[in-house]
């Protein structure tokens, strides 16, 4: 069974940090390209950043980049995204996804390419 379970969301005053983790299972964890995603209420869903398989390119969002960084640990099956820097405009449900995209940035930031999905953490930056 595929599981994605992120966590680490919170309350977080404009200009901290948090630092969101992402537990997989069920699946070959180091053969996936993992990214994460976000929803602001009334907003669609929208990528934030996504590594490929391997962790050797990286793609951002032009909102996030330079402010935001993922990192995985294929040994525990686990992706991380250590914001810092954080706006009230990062205010938003965080998901994190598993996919075998193919190609650059328009594939990595498209939804419909990633298999399995979590179930989402919220993050809420105060002003």
């Amino acid at each position: 069974q595929v599981q994605l379970v992120e966590s680490g969301g919170g309350l977080v005053q404009a200009g901290g940090s948090l630092r969101l983790s992402c537990a997989a299972s069920g699946f070959t964890f180091s053969m996936y390209a993992m990214g994460w995603f976000r929803q602001a209420p009334g907003k669609e869903r929208e990528f934030v950043v996504a590594n490929r398989w391997n962790g050797g390119i990286t793609y951002y969002a032009d909102s996030v980049k330079g402010r935001f960084t993922i990192s995985r640990d294929n040994a525990k099956n686990t992706v991380y995204l250590q914001m810092n820097g954080l706006k009230p405009e990062d205010t938003a449900v965080y998901y994190c996804a598993a996919g075998t995209p193919i190609g650059g940035y328009s594939a990595y930031s498209r939804s419909g390419k990633y298999d399995y999905w979590g179930q989402g953490t919220q993050v809420t930056v105060s002003s």
